[in-house]
This record gives C-alpha cells, sequence and structure tokens, in this order.
C-alpha cells in the first residue's frame, strides 16, 4: 500500500464520516424544530423527583437523537434558573440512556438491514416538503433527507474501512496496539474519548466503532473500550458550552462528567466479567464467541452482524446499570460539583450576561426565553445604577466618592457592552425561521434594549454632572436635595413598575400604573421648574447652583421618559404570544 493509497483511503474515511455526521445534524435539528416547542414545557413540567427527571431526560433526547443537544440544553436551562442543579443531574442520567437509541438504530438498520438502497427514493419523496409553506412540514422533510444521508454517509463508512482480506497489513498494524492486554484497553478508552471530543459527537464515534468491529478491524474487548472512551469525551461539549456560563451551568456540566467517568471506572474494574455477561446475553448460534479472536473468515462472515448489537447491548447495559447505581446519589453528586466548583465572588458574576453565553439553542421559543431572562436582568442592573446617584450626591468621603463615581461608570460601560451582545443574539435569531409574531416580539426586544442602554447613558451623564459641581465645590442648598429625592422616588417607583413587567409577565402586563407614574414625573419635574423660576427671582440661591439644578431634574425626568418607553414596547408586544 502506497502513500497515496493511504492518503486516499483517510480522506474518504473522513469524508464518509462527515456524510454521516451532517445528515445526524440535519435529522436531530429537524427533530429539535418539530418537538421545540414541547420541550420547554416537559423540562419545565420537572419536579426534584429524580426518576422523573431521568425519564425526562431520556425520553428528550430519545426524541430529538442527540445527548450533546440535551446536555447543552440542560447546562442553558440551569444557566437560566428554568432547571435545578439537582434535576439536571437526573436529566443528564436520562440523557445517556436516551443516546443509546442511536447505536440500536444504526446496528439493527445499517448493519442487519441495509436502509441505504431507500436513501435516494426517501430525498426524492421528502424534497418536495422542503418548499413548504408549513414550517413543520418543513422539518420533517429535512429529518426525512437527513436519515436518508445518514445512512448513505453509514454506507460509505462501511465500504471505506480497510478490507483485511486486501489489506493483511492494515490488521498486523494494529496488532501492535491490540495484543498490550488490559494496556490495550486503556489505550482504546483515550482514543474513543479523543475521537469524541474532535468530532463533537459521540454518535458519529459510535458508528465509526461500529464499522471497525463488523470490519474486523477492531475486537469486540477494544471497540467497547472505545465505546467507554466516548462516554467521556461526549461530556466536553456541555462543559465547553459552560465555560462562559455562570457557577451553577458549570456544575451542571461537570456533573455530567463526574457521572460518566465514575461509570467508566466501575466498569474498567469488571471489564472482562462485563464483557463475558453481555456475550452470554448475545449467545451466538454457532457458539462462537464475541470475544473470540482466532476465527475462521467464514466464521467470521456467518456472525459480523452480530458484534453491533453486541456493542449496542454493552452501550445500554452499561448506561443502565450506571443510572440505577447512581441515581441515589443525585444530591450527593450536586454536593460534590457544588464543593469543587466555588461561588464566584458577587463582584466578579455582577459585570457579565447571566443568561445566554450558551449560545443559540435549535429552537427560537427556548432561545426566546433565555433572551427575555437576560433583558430583565438588564432592567435590575440599571435600576441598580441609578441607586448610586442619590449616593453619591450624598457622599461626603473622597474615597467612598471616587469609588461610587468610578463604579457609575463602569455601570455604564457595561451596559453599553449588555446592549451589543443581546442585539447580536436577538439579531442572530432573526436570521433563523420563525413566524411573523416571533419577529415582531423580538422586535420589540430590541427596542427595550435600546431604552435600557439609553437610561444608563443618561444615568452616567447625571453623575458627571454631580462631579463638575463636586469639583468647583458649589454647596447645593438642602431644600433642592429634598426636591429631588422626591422626584427620585417617583423614578425608583417606575423602575420597579418596569421590572415587575420584564420579570414576571413579559409580554401580558397592565402598563396603568407605570403610565401613572410618568405622569406623575412628568408633573412633579414642573412643579421644580416653577419653583426653580420663582427661587432665582428671589435670589435664594446663584445661578451656578441654578444651571446645576436645571440639569438635574430634567435629565432624571428623560430616564423616565426611557423607562416608560420600555412598558409600551413591552405592552406593544403582548399581543405576540
Amino acid at each position: 500500500m502506497n502513500i497515496f493509497s493511504i492518503f486516499w483511503g483517510t480522506i474518504t474515511l473522513i469524508g464518509a464520516l462527515g456524510l454521516f455526521l451532517f445528515g445526524m445534524k440535519l435529522m436531530s435539528e429537524a427533530l429539535q424544530k418539530v418537538a421545540g416547542s414541547k420541550m420547554r414545557h416537559i423540562l419545565g413540567a420537572l419536579t426534584n423527583n429524580r426518576f422523573k427527571g431521568v425519564f425526562t431526560g431520556m425520553l428528550v433526547t430519545t426524541t430529538i437523537q442527540s445527548s450533546s443537544a440535551t446536555t447543552v440544553m440542560v447546562v442553558s436551562f440551569v444557566n437560566a434558573g428554568l432547571l435545578s442543579l439537582t434535576g439536571a443531574v437526573a436529566v443528564i442520567m436520562g440523557a445517556n440512556i436516551g443516546t443509546t437509541v442511536t447505536a440500536w438504530i444504526i446496528s439493527l438498520l445499517g448493519f442487519k438491514i441495509s436502509l441505504s438502497f431507500l436513501s435516494l427514493p426517501l430525498i426524492g419523496l421528502s424534497f418536495p416538503l422542503l418548499f413548504s409553506n408549513s414550517g413543520v412540514k418543513k422539518s420533517w422533510g429535512e429529518f426525512i433527507i437527513g436519515f436518508a444521508i445518514l445512512f448513505i454517509g453509514l454506507q460509505f463508512l462501511k465500504e471505506s474501512v480497510p478490507d483485511i482480506k486486501a489489506n493483511p497489513e492494515a490488521l498486523q498494524f494494529l496488532k501492535a496496539y491490540t495484543n498490550m492486554g488490559f494496556l490495550s484497553v486503556l489505550l482504546f478508552v483515550l482514543i474513543g474519548t479523543i475521537f469524541t471530543i474532535i468530532i463533537q459527537s459521540s454518535s458519529a464515534t459510535m458508528a465509526l466503532t461500529l464499522v471497525l468491529t463488523y470490519n474486523g478491524l477492531l475486537p469486540f474487548e477494544l471497540a467497547a473500550a472505545m465505546v467507554l472512551g466516548e462516554n467521556i469525551g461526549t461530556t466536553i461539549t456541555a462543559n465547553l458550552a459552560a465555560l462562559i456560563a455562570n457557577t451553577s451551568a458549570k456544575r451542571a456540566a461537570f456533573a455530567h462528567f463526574l457521572f460518566n467517568f465514575f461509570g467508566v471506572i466501575w466498569v474498567l474494574i469488571v471489564f472482562y466479567p462485563f464483557l463475558r455477561a453481555v456475550d452470554h446475553f448475545v449467545s451466538l448460534d454457532n457458539g462462537t464467541s464475541l470475544l473470540a479472536r482466532n476465527i475462521t473468515d467464514a466464521e467470521f462472515e456467518n456472525v459480523k452482524n452480530i458484534y453491533p448489537i453486541g456493542l449496542s447491548l454493552f452501550h445500554t447495559a452499561f448506561n443502565i446499570i450506571n443510572t440505577l447505581l447512581l441515581i441515589g446519589f443525585v444530591n450527593t453528586i450536586a454536593k460534590i460539583v457544588t464543593y469543587i466548583i466555588k461561588q464566584k465572588e458577587e463582584d466578579e458574576e455582577e459585570f457579565r450576561l447571566k443568561f445566554i453565553n450558551t449560545g443559540i439553542l435549535s429552537t427560537s421559543e427556548l432561545s426566546t426565553i433565555l433572551a427575555q431572562k437576560e433583558i430583565a436582568n438588564f432592567g435590575k442592573r440599571v435600576e441598580k445604577m441609578f441607586g448610586f446617584i442619590e449616593e453619591l450626591m450624598n457622599e461626603p468621603k473622597p474615597k467612598k466618592y471616587s469609588k461610587l463615581l468610578e463604579r457609575i461608570k463602569k455601570y455604564e460601560q457595561i451596559t453599553d457592552n449588555m446592549e451589543d451582545e443581546i442585539a447580536a443574539y436577538l439579531s442572530k435569531m432573526l436570521e433563523g425561521e420563525m413566524s411573523s409574531d416571533s419577529s415582531k416580539k423580538i422586535m420589540g426586544m430590541l427596542t427595550i434594549i435600546d431604552n435600557l442602554e439609553s437610561n444608563a447613558d443618561v444615568i452616567y451623564q447625571i453623575s458627571r454632572v454631580i462631579d463638575q459641581n463636586h469639583q468647583r465645590s458649589i454647596l447645593i442648598p438642602e431644600e433642592q436635595k429634598k426636591l429631588l429625592k422626591d422626584l427620585w422616588k417617583l423614578i425608583h417607583q417606575s423602575f420597579e413598575e418596569m421590572n415587575k413587567n420584564l420579570t414576571l409577565s413579559m409580554w401580558t402586563v397592565d402598563s396603568r400604573l407605570a403610565h401613572d407614574l410618568e405622569e406623575q414625573i412628568n408633573t412633579k419635574r414642573n412643579e421644580l421648574r416653577l419653583k426653580h423660576f420663582e427661587d432665582l427671582k428671589a435670589k435664594k440661591y446663584k445661578h451656578k447652583v441654578g444651571v446645576f439644578y436645571t440639569d438635574m431634574f430634567s435629565l432624571s425626568e428623560k430616564i423616565g421618559d426611557y423607562v416608560i418607553n420600555v412598558t409600551e414596547a413591552i405592552d406593544e408586544s403582548k399581543q405576540y404570544k
């Protein structure tokens, strides 16, 4: 075998694997679109009942055919506060069981019954659905095409793996690594882990493992070792998603790794007895063992279809037994990951997005939930920023005053970044497929974040006015401070009402109180302006004080305008459910 043949065979194998992976991705994402509107309700109905959580994880993963999608979604939900850590651990356990269904589909339909000859007719029949105006029909068309491409990829994968009869040197090459006893087992656990991390799909790595065993290139026990490695590698996806998420999400992702890693450890301890149990259960008719190495070519041809079945059984048995062993320790796992991954300092977590750092989810409804929660968090941050203004106005100590001034400036920079990041997230959602009502809802969200950021700009501007006055050592009469305090009290109430609407019921709000507060703010501003002119005539304070005072109540009233704009945007969007 020359270098060119090796190179050509390698890229052909990678291409076949890529085609399989593309089919799996297309099928999984189409199923997520079809089932997406129900997934939130399924996960939302979870309680701390661990058995219900396991069943839910298994059901969702079996439905969408992707444990990675389920675990990333779980991390997102924990990040958003929609799922507790203990609930997440239970769902992840179920997801591990659900993902074994993929191996059974491949084993039963890809080896025992080859569906590749039906793939092109399936694509031909489902292709017209891609042009349907119905999103559901279009998604079903994508699912069928993805299903067909998956089995075309599997057929190419089977054909791309070297034939050991035509290329006996391939088997000789592998023997150097497969005849080291238990050290070979550990090596192939590592190989399975690395392959899954690189490919980012345990299903694709599982398919490759099944094909290698089916073609006789990989002994059954080492293929089983690769399957164990794939169970570790698949946890990397969720941990990558959690890198920029909050502490709770990091804990959920690490719990997934801990659960799978513990499972691999105990199976390795009882590895050979476990394999013999699987071998006994499959019980080949001609008496040939799955673990037998020295069998004739004729014997292998008669039984090679059983090897994928044996591996699928091993995969399922491992995950079910691991779940049964650990389901009673869900709270313990949660405590362990909580102990290992410490809560960050409050200030460290203060200045960051909390909910949408994990990326766009495959369904617009789930992504919209995260965006709504992030916008509600944005509103609370702006309200907190406004609270610093009164502290700044009355702070006599230079050190604390400087710290407050710097903090307001930092908040203004953060709100700029928040607006940019949330807007980018919402814009990316608009690029996807969604209904007209959903698009209008997102446009309403963009209006809201624009007004929230404008409010932060005004608050920062007020802090600069206060500081300029402070630098000039101009004293403000107590009466004017009290009048400003009365105005700010109304603005605080307006912020509270705005954030209540953002947090509790974002698109079903009663805006009457918000409008009433806006009228009170305008009335109070008019009263202050009229009194200011009277006080200037009476020469109660100097012109410099008057300029500062005018700026303060004018800018403060502008805050009220932006606050009511947020409520009006919510009110306008509530018809788009």
